[in-house]
């Protein structure tokens, strides 16, 4: 997925968003940010060919090899998103809270485009919460309307892994040391915006995944009223008239 379909998602007059651009320098580093946006979810990405190849992790990484993790291959990247971490506002593509959860670098265990290309591909992760070996292997089996973007992220059986791992205690960034909802409350936060509105029942192209399968019933407030009302209890109470009579000349 080339970087066309990022740039196709944003009109750069309107938003700070960086444009998408092939970095030149080639590096291996790797990034996971949590976003929560209409849904919650972990956004993997892995520096590549001078993009930010990107799966989007409903669950978020473990350390714990008993878990396989759905992983949805959206678009590519830019380099230059890759530390980014504050507040997409309201009504724009994507619109919610996103934190660097870990950063670091990766490696290769083997040739990585091969690997890419056939959909297993395993790589070693240094960073600050993830470390170890892994693997993203592409799903065979697709389901109803699916459009074979469907991967799974294990964890391999070494030193680094963890049972149990619980990623909710977690929950803070690596950059900034802040968690979700600090963020999410700081008003000095980067704060993105983009052409692609995020209301009513729009869910980003490529991720209907997200959306969850129940239909969420919202109350009705009712409007306070203002105007006291009498009690029908307490009686009226009834004024007399004095007639006043002419005396006649």
């Amino acid at each position: 997925m080339a970087l066309e379909q990022y740039n196709k998602k944003r009109r750069f007059s309107e938003t700070p968003e960086p444009e998408g651009k092939l970095e030149r320098e080639e590096q291996h580093r790797f990034v996971v940010q949590k976003h929560r946006a209409s849904h919650l979810h972990y956004d993997f990405r892995l520096e590549m060919d001078g993009v930010l190849k990107s799966w989007a992790v409903p669950k978020g990484p473990s350390l714990d090899p008993g878990d396989k993790r759905l992983a949805m291959q959206v678009e590519d990247h830019p380099v230059s998103y890759f530390h980014f971490e504050g507040k997409i506002p309201e009504g724009n593509y994507g619109a919610g809270t996103v934190m660097v959860w870990d950063t670091g670098t990766w490696k290769p265990l083997g040739d990585e485009h091969a690997m890419l290309n056939k959909g297993d591909l395993k790589f070693q992760l240094n960073g600050e919460k993830l470390k170890g070996e892994f693997v993203l292997a592409k799903m065979r089996s697709r389901r109803p309307g699916s459009k074979g973007t469907e991967w799974l992220l294990i964890k391999k059986k070494d030193d680094a892994m963890k049972p149990g791992f619980n990623i909710d205690k977690l929950d803070y960034s690596v950059l900034t040391k802040r968690s979700l909802n600090e963020i999410a409350g700081d008003e000095g936060s980067d704060e993105w915006q983009s052409n692609r509105k995020a209301g009513g029942r729009t869910v980003r192209k490529g991720a209907e995944w997200l959306q969850s399968s129940g239909n969420r019933k919202t109350q009705k407030q009712e409007p306070e009223v203002n105007k006291k009302r009498k009690s029908p209890s307490t009686p009226r109470k009834k004024t007399s008239v004095k007639k006043k009579t002419r005396k006649a000349a």
